[in-house]
């Protein structure tokens, strides 16, 4: 039933990631996935290229994904593109940009789970490549296309790009540059202390995020 109190049945839970709500916020750099009306807003500050984000990924994300599918959550996405600058190449900024992409083709989410779950071996072969970003959109049904192809390929959404690097340095915090990543704000307020164990671990990030929303 709803929380006002008038009695309406709850909106069912999404079936899978491929129904969820994806779209560009009015600030034109965070990228908003599930339903706008949902009670806890996670935000999480990404680079493609960042192993630490990967681990994220596999880990806590999961509990995350399952409170956005349950319509509990919302999550907002700030794509950084740092970790070109550190080791090399410019992977992180071809990424995001094929990411943006996969937004405008509705495929954000299921693009999103591909890139951090091959993240490893194309870090391994020197970072994303236009080739290798292509081909794994393959693993994304309806997502290759003459639009999508293109978008990539000339790197249409390079001002998107440098304008998501830059919401994320003006985000502060430890890192000289932005707040480091994986960083993860829970309505508003910013996980902090044993950032490992409430992360990394699937049972401890659930917990965290129930604790809020409760």
């Amino acid at each position: 039933m709803d929380g006002a109190g008038g009695g309406a049945p709850a909106p069912p839970a999404y079936a899978g990631v491929g129904e969820l709500p994806e779209e560009l916020a009015a600030d034109g750099t965070t990228v908003v996935v599930g339903d706008p009306a949902a009670a806890t807003t996670v935000r999480l500050y990404e680079d493609p290229r960042c192993s630490v984000v990967e681990e994220f990924e596999a880990t806590g994300a999961p509990a995350l994904r399952e409170m956005t599918l349950r319509r509990e959550a919302k999550t907002e996405y700030t794509l950084a593109s740092f970790r070109d600058d550190r080791v090399g190449g410019d992977g992180s900024k071809r990424a995001v940009n094929a990411l943006r992409a996969a937004l405008d083709a509705g495929k954000f989410t299921e693009y999103h789970a591909v890139i951090f779950e091959n993240m490893v071996v194309n870090e391994l072969a020197g970072g994303y490549t236009t080739a290798s970003l292509l081909k794994l959109a393959d693993q994304v049904e309806g997502l290759r296309g003459e639009t999508f192809d293109s978008a990539v390929t000339t790197m249409k959404y390079e001002d998107f790009v440098t304008a998501s690097q830059k919401a994320y340095e003006a985000a502060g915090g430890d890192d000289p540059r932005g707040p480091g990543t994986p960083t993860v704000a829970i309505n508003g307020t910013k996980v902090e202390g044993d950032r490992h164990n409430w992360l990394f671990e699937r049972e401890s990030f659930a917990a965290l995020l129930a604790s809020v929303r409760n």
